[in-house]
């Protein structure tokens, strides 16, 4: 009787707390095995490039998943979709924690990854179910879960894998993402369908085509050779692909993506901002867990995965934060120049990490810097894209956003990866990356914030289009 109450009027901060739970529980996936990655190879008995798809393989799915999973939401509903999705993220969890040879695990991690499309179909049912008065907060809370989760993840992880088995972060994946599996179905209301149609297959196809030989050009270039046949071939196969693909989206009656909507100033110049801004938050992820883990006798700081993750802290601590004051400054100044603060304080973040010699306070420092500019443009994404489109779209086109999100993560995990690999060194106490690799990994990531922030002047200011407003009951 109470879950029934419960789904039929839930109270706004509990269908709040219930749609931020889940997205910090799938947001995590993307950073699970981060603190254990330099490991893995010897732990499964396979190549380090075989291992580091056991990352890479989780974020192109997280990519893939979020415009499919926001156009499945319009279509049928979005708590049914996303529901759908906890559940599979529980099935990989399980297959994981289980797996015994590589591949099966990565096959784990790539349905892991499909969680992330419950982060814009919980933004979509916040537009559809809050009052106007909690529908700035809780957007921008839900829409921060995509990095808060990632990075209060790292020390979570370190602590279970530095204190018992690593195939223990699987089972509590499984355990965290199955409780937020029956929160929801107890509290989230039923949506019904908002626009019906065909799913487009093809264009779902294309889509994964397009980004995976995009994902490997970036990934393998440097170990290819920038100017060899196999990555010239495979970049063209990438951009055919892409360009059929959109062809496609802009002539079928049911595309997966509506471009024409995707196209507007305002959509277009936030969703390519979003990925830059998803690059620059990532990329120190990658870089400074293995800086502060290495021995010294490599140039790292040697320090446990557990220490090591701590200083890390502060990037989710500042996102978590930066949540209702960006709210407040949402309401003052607009979402537009919300997002242009929390890009320009990425640029302060990484000329800090440039200039200053790396320390493990300073490193601490950046990363709280680069947590507060994310939490900023995090919270800031969503309103003004949903201020841009119609109301039956808002599933879609946040998909879309969270899936520009997901491709800049993506990249920086592939492009900084391949930096380090192809700046490794030999020394007498083993292999690793050299301190001129760390620097230009942390430089790229700077040329990212900075196009983010210059991205992010050229979104038109004002609304766009409709109000954030929820729609009306019967639309409902």
């Amino acid at each position: 009787m109470l879950l029934a109450m419960l789904s039929l009027r839930p109270r706004p901060w509990l269908l709040i707390a219930t749609l931020a739970l889940a997205g910090l529980c799938v947001a995590q996936m993307q950073t699970i095995l981060i603190p254990v990655q330099s490991e893995l190879p010897a732990l499964l008995g396979t190549s380090r490039e075989a291992a580091s798809w056991l990352v890479t393989g989780t974020l192109l799915a997280s990519a893939i998943c979020t415009p499919i999973a926001g156009r499945l939401g319009d279509m049928y509903g979005k708590r049914r979709v996303a529901v759908a999705l906890l559940s599979v993220v529980v099935v990989g969890s399980v297959v994981g924690a289980t797996a015994q040879g590589v591949e099966l695990l990565i096959a784990g991690r790539v349905l892991q990854g499909l969680g992330i499309g419950v982060i814009p179909l919980g933004i979509a049912i916040l537009r559809d179910e809050l009052p106007p008065e909690r529908l700035g907060g809780g957007i921008a809370l839900v829409s921060a879960t995509l990095g808060v989760g990632g990075a209060l993840g790292l020390p979570l992880s370190a602590a279970v894998a530095q204190f018992g088995h690593w195939r223990m972060l699987f089972w509590l994946s499984a355990a965290g993402v199955g409780l937020c599996l029956a929160l929801y179905i107890a509290v989230v209301p039923p949506s019904r369908p908002a626009t019906g149609g065909q799913f487009d297959l093809l264009g779902a196809a294309g889509l994964a085509a397009g980004l995976s030989a995009g994902l490997l050009v970036i990934s393998q270039g440097s170990m290819w050779g920038w100017l060899s046949p196999l990555t010239i071939g495979t970049g063209g196969a990438a951009l055919t692909i892409s360009l059929g693909w959109a062809w496609w989206q802009m002539r079928t009656r049911f595309p997966l993506v509506d471009l024409r909507t995707s196209i507007r100033p305002a959509v277009l110049t936030t969703n390519i901002a979003s990925a830059a801004m998803g690059f620059s938050l990532f990329a120190v992820n990658i870089v400074y867990p293995q800086v502060l883990a290495l021995p010294e006798a490599l140039d790292g700081f040697g320090l446990t995965l557990l220490t090591a993750s701590l200083f890390l802290t502060p990037s989710g601590i500042m996102m978590l934060a930066m949540t209702p004051v960006s709210t407040l400054l949402m309401r003052r100044v607009g979402a537009r120049s919300v997002f242009t603060l929390g890009a320009a304080a990425l640029v302060v973040g990484y000329l800090f990490a440039v200039v200053v010699p790396m320390q493990v306070w300073s490193i601490a420092v950046v990363s709280g810097l680069i947590g507060a500019g994310a939490g900023l443009g995090y919270a800031a994404m969503p309103t003004l894209i949903l201020d841009a489109v119609p109301a039956v779209e808002a599933a879609a086109a946040n998909g879309l956003n969270t899936l520009m999100r997901a491709v800049g993560t993506t990249a920086a995990a592939s492009l900084t990866a391949g930096i380090l690999a192809q700046g490794s060194r030999v020394l007498s106490a083993g292999t690793a990356p050299s301190p001129a690799a760390f620097e230009a990994a942390l430089i790229v990531g700077l040329a990212a914030s900075v196009a983010c922030t210059l991205l992010t002047l050229a979104i038109p200011h004002g609304k766009t289009g409709l109000s954030i407003t929820p729609r009306p009951v019967a639309e409902t």
